[in-house]
């Protein structure tokens, strides 16, 4: 049994800079993982291999990263592990197969399949299945683009036993392609809840790449001067799911418990109902400890049991969108840009009028700079440069094309200062939609492909799991005392901010610098607080979770997104900005708890 592995998170999505795999093999890793997978990734990848049957999956990931470095992953015995296979992973294995043997190598490459599940749309629209979050119908059959369950880290675990050095899946969940080596190297059983919630959690700190070693971080201006060079993460991972996050010697960046963190809250949702297909994570108690300069040492994940079924992530075309930029500038720039977008919206209702074609199914003004991005507190409705962002969304392409000719037909008769013509008139582009729900695990037929045979596998255990109704809530932090609070800090003097998305939901981590910072955060982000900053772009409920062990909230924020990813018209679809939108929101608290100026912690 290995006493520590050594994992480097090497890409966090398709498009990444591939010179990560050179970097981490000069760092003495076991192993180095690949998560090239989104939603939207998917739908780019149907398209592709619906235009040639050969495609379908990333071909930099052979080209760039591994390509230039298959010599040294050989001489250096360094197992790889990637979803890049998309959804041809067979077709990414035949041409790596064939780099392989071009340079003369030996490496063993296997492929796990079963995550397609485009074969059985017809039985689950049959059964009327609906969407797990909004309960939407089933979409029509023709409208689908992709279909697949997020497989686990058994099958990955199954081709190393079996001697793999190359493992590519389609889809899995991105923290299996760390859980999985985890597994073959521990010897984890189903069992080992705790261990495999711990090896689950060093893959969603890895599964990002660089934004846990300083990239989107609060304190950005640390790393502000080496972000050309900065190092990729690498999780050391102890048999019993403890690892301590580093990164290579030499490389820019910073790995701190506030860069760790930051990213251990990232896009969780209910920390303590963090589920996967092998296990169903709890990181409320986990702590992180600054073990030396650029090692932080995570400890405390658990497991409740695993979920009976498998999240499925089907992608849908509904209908188009056409999206314009235009700029303003000048006195009442943001009134005049408004004044232009609503006329041009006007004109072009009557044209789809005149052509006997339906209204637009949804439309977006954002004047980005101002108040109105920005929210009720924002402080930016002086500003004499702004850029307006005007978007449509129509059931058919030439519906969404009459904004762009009557948004720019408009030009003459606009009000003065308006600019931004060098890009031409946009085209409209489809608009994909995420449905989701849950497949029962005996719908998924997982299988090992190596060494030119096909073998079933078990996709992931099933245990019994508590449901999250009876999960036990950690007290909240002591209630701040009338006339404690002194003083007052901006909340980035407190705390470390992250944000992204799930879905239509927007994820805000919140992790006090100070455990002596936390009742007062706490007490401060009431609802009446959030909703103030985050009110224009959140339609639903915003729920509150407290993760005490690393002194931090996590906000799960509904229909906050306008449907999310390349289905929203939103110019922050996935929410990356909105942890900014809090950043300067005033924080009652004792002045001798107040940071010193000039420092954040």
């Amino acid at each position: 049994m290995t006493r520590t592995l050594r994992v480097g998170g090497a890409c966090g999505f398709w498009g990444e800079a591939p010179g990560a795999t050179a970097q981490l093999l000069g760092a003495d890793v076991d192993v180095i993982v690949y998560d090239y997978l989104a939603e939207i990734t998917m739908s780019i990848m149907a398209r592709a291999r619906a235009r040639d049957p050969a495609m379908g999956y990333a071909p930099d990931f052979l080209t760039a990263a591994l390509g230039p470095n298959l010599a040294a992953i050989a001489d250096r015995g360094v197992k790889i592990i990637s979803n890049a296979g998309g959804l041809n992973p067979l077709a990414c294995a035949e041409r790596l197969r064939a780099m392989i043997a071009e340079k003369g190598l030996t490496l063993r490459v296997a492929v796990i399949t079963g995550d397609d599940l485009s074969d059985r749309l017809e039985r689950y629209a049959a059964a009327r299945v609906t969407e797990m979050f909004s309960g939407a119908p089933f979409p029509p059959l023709s409208a689908i683009a992709s279909a697949n369950a997020y497989l686990g880290a058994f099958p990955i675990a199954a081709a190393l036993d079996a001697g793999a050095d190359i493992v590519l899946t389609g889809r899995c969940v991105d923290s299996a392609l760390t859980l999985g080596p985890c597994i073959h190297a521990f010897g984890w059983s189903a069992d080992d809840l705790d261990r495999l919630a711990g090896g689950s959690l060093a893959g969603h700190i890895l599964e990002c790449g660089p934004q846990a070693t300083g990239g989107n971080h609060t304190d950005w201006e640390l790393v502000a001067e080496s972000i050309e060079t900065i190092g990729y993460p690498i999780a050391e991972i102890e048999a019993d799911g403890a690892f301590t996050l580093t990164k290579p010697a030499g490389t820019g960046g910073v790995v701190s418990i506030g860069s760790v963190g930051e990213q251990m809250l990232y896009e969780i949702g209910d920390p303590q109902v963090y589920t996967l297909p092998d296990v169903i994570c709890d990181f409320s108690a986990v702590t992180l400890t600054q073990a030396g300069p650029d090692r932080v040492r995570l400890a405390g994940a658990t497991g409740r049991g695993a979920p009976d079924g498998y999240k499925v992530s089907l992608t849908h075309q509904d209908g188009w969108r056409g999206v314009q930029l235009f700029g303003y500038y000048g006195a009442d720039a943001p009134r005049k840009a408004r004044r232009f977008a609503e006329a041009a919206l006007s004109r072009a209702e009557a044209a789809l009028r005149g052509a006997g074609l339906a209204g637009f199914s949804e439309t977006s003004i954002e004047i980005l700079g101002t108040e109105a991005q920005f929210g009720a507190e924002a402080r930016r409705g002086d500003t004499r440069e702004v850029t307006l962002k005007l978007a449509v969304r129509h059931p058919e392409k030439a519906g969404a094309q009459t904004m762009f000719s009557e948004a720019v037909g408009l030009a003459l008769a606009a009000p003065p200062g308006l600019c931004g013509f060098g890009g031409g008139l946009g085209r409209p582009s489809p608009v994909v939609r995420l449905f989701s729900f849950i497949a029962p695990k005996a719908d998924i037929r997982a299988a090992l492909h190596f060494d030119e045979r096909s073998l079933p596998v078990e996709a992931a255990p099933r245990r019994a799991a508590a449901p999250p109704a009876a999960i036990r809530r950690p007290a909240p932090p002591p209630p701040v005392q009338p006339g404690a609070a002194t003083g007052e800090a901006a909340l980035v003097r407190l705390a470390w901010l992250r944000s992204g998305d799930k879905g239509d939901k927007a994820n805000v981590g919140v992790m006090a610098r100070d455990p002596a910072y936390l009742p007062y955060v706490w007490a401060a982000l009431t609802p009446a607080l959030l909703r103030a900053r985050l009110g224009h772009v959140v339609a639903g409920e915003i729920d509150m979770f407290l993760l005490p062990g690393a002194h931090a909230i996590n906000l799960l924020l509904h229909d906050a997104l306008g449907g999310g990813g390349i289905a929203s018209l939103r110019n922050d679809p996935q929410g990356k900005g909105f942890s900014q939108l809090l950043l300067d929101c005033p924080i009652p608290i004792p002045e001798d708890l107040i940071p010193a100026r000039g420092r954040r912690s």
